[in-house]
This record gives structure tokens, C-alpha cells and sequence, in this order.
């Protein structure tokens, strides 16, 4: 397995700490983001390389901050300078594809969340499920479920309809970041671009896929930070401790 860190973005709601800085090096106690997830990761013994999809503006701290570790991880460029010009998620991880020419199942990952519970639990239920799969938990506010992915599945945990941004939200499943895309899937994100599926979210090729083979959703043991400005920032400083799960 290889597992795709998207860390292209602009991160232009966190600015000034951002601004020439990318989000996923950002330190959370005495770890960097990155090094927080990778760390966990690297726990579960799947993984044998890392990649970072970087942009042009920010991939030489990516690559200073892999030459310091031992796991194995490659810097990818994206060739984009700003956020009014770059690729979206989607399009990143096609690059990732076709730059490393990627056949394996492929943990796809947002280079700039933390979570309170190992992934562990969630590479497990892709290998009893061997599906596609994507992470769930249950939002209660209708506002927030505006602004991301929302997914409605059945018992079994299969996705039966998937949404990026709903304006009108048909479940309170919630589809963070987080996903493990089956090695027969990895050839279709190319085919899901094609066919007009949205680019910008990473999910939004994942509800194009769910309508064309089985795609399940695991159900979060723990709790998902969202890094997405100062205040949310400032408040996982407070809060985070680790791994609890």
C-alpha cells in the first residue's frame, strides 16, 4: 500500500502563518501535523512509501522536512503557484498516479487533519470489506453539512448516495478526508475526471465512484481536528493529546 498526502493547498484561511509556510508542517504540540499521522500510520506496518503531493511554493520545506526521517517519503511538485491556479485534490492524486505510475491500493490522506484514534481500525475494516472505503461520523449541524461531503449508507455500511456540499443534505454522515481506494479503483480516477466529476474536494471523486462499483464508510471510533483557520488552530493546540484509541 501507498499512501498519498495532499498537502497542495494554499491554506489561505490560516494567513499570516501560512502565507509562505504550508499547513501540514505546522506544529501540534512538539510534532508537525505530517508527523503526527505518519507516525501512526507507520504503526499498522502496511505502508511502504509515503507520498507528499506539494505544490511549487511550498514543496522545498516538504522536501527538507523528509530528508529528516527515515520512512520512506517522495516529494511530489505539482508545478502550481497559488491557489487561483491549483490542480484541486482530484487532479493531484491523478498526478501522483501517472508521476509514479501507482498500481497498489492507495490510503489517501489530507495532509492537514488530526484524529484522536489510530487509523488502524480503518485499514482493517478496507481489508475485511475489500472495497473502496472512506471514513464517516455523524454531523448534527445542518450548517456544517453544507461544506462537506455527506453520505448515506445502509447497514452493511455500503455508500448508497454521496454528495460533495449538499444544499440539501439527505443523512448526518459526514465523509472527512480519509480514504482507501482499492487497487482496481486507482485506474478509475482518471475515467472519474473524465466523465466531469469535481476536482477541487478530494470526496467529490469518491461519490462519482460510489455510483459505479461498492464503496463502504467506516463509522469514526474518535474525533476528526479540522485545521481550517487561526481560531480552529489555537483551539487544537489546547485540546489535542495524541492517540487515544
Amino acid at each position: 500500500m501507498k499512501c498519498l498526502i495532499l498537502a497542495a493547498g494554499y491554506a489561505t484561511r490560516l494567513y499570516p502563518l501560512t502565507e509562505n509556510f504550508p499547513k501540514p508542517l505546522l506544529k501540534v504540540g512538539d510534532k508537525t501535523i505530517l508527523d503526527w499521522l505518519l507516525e501512526d500510520i507507520d504503526k499498522v506496518g502496511v505502508v511502504d512509501q509515503y507520498v507528499v503531493i506539494s505544490n511549487h511554493k511550498f514543496s522545498h520545506y516538504f522536501q527538507v522536512w523528509a530528508a529528516g526521517h527515515v520512512l520512506p517519503i517522495a516529494v511530489l511538485d505539482d508545478g502550481t503557484e497559488s491557489n487561483e491556479t491549483r490542480l484541486g485534490a482530484v487532479r493531484d492524486v491523478q498526478f501522483a498516479i501517472d508521476e509514479l505510475n501507482l498500481k497498489d491500493d492507495l490510503l489517501v490522506i489530507a495532509g492537514d487533519n488530526l484524529l484522536d484514534f489510530s487509523l488502524q481500525g480503518f485499514i482493517r475494516y478496507a481489508e475485511v470489506k475489500q472495497t473502496t472505503c472512506v471514513m464517516r461520523y455523524y454531523e448534527p449541524s445542518i450548517e456544517k453539512l453544507h461544506k462537506t461531503g455527506v453520505a448515506v449508507v445502509d447497514e452493511e455500511g455500503r455508500i448508497l448516495n454521496m454528495e460533495e456540499k449538499p444544499a440539501f443534505p439527505k443523512s448526518h454522515w459526514c465523509t472527512p478526508p480519509f480514504y482507501i481506494y482499492k487497487a482496481e479503483d486507482v485506474p478509475l480516477v482518471k475515467k472519474g475526471i473524465e466523465s466531469g466529476c469535481g476536482v477541487d474536494a478530494p470526496g467529490s471523486f469518491i461519490a462519482w465512484l460510489s455510483g459505479k462499483t461498492v464503496v463502504h464508510a467506516y463509522e469514526m471510533p474518535g474525533k476528526r481536528y479540522d485545521i481550517g483557520n487561526l481560531e480552529s488552530y489555537r483551539k487544537v493546540q489546547e485540546e489535542y493529546r495524541g492517540i487515544e484509541k
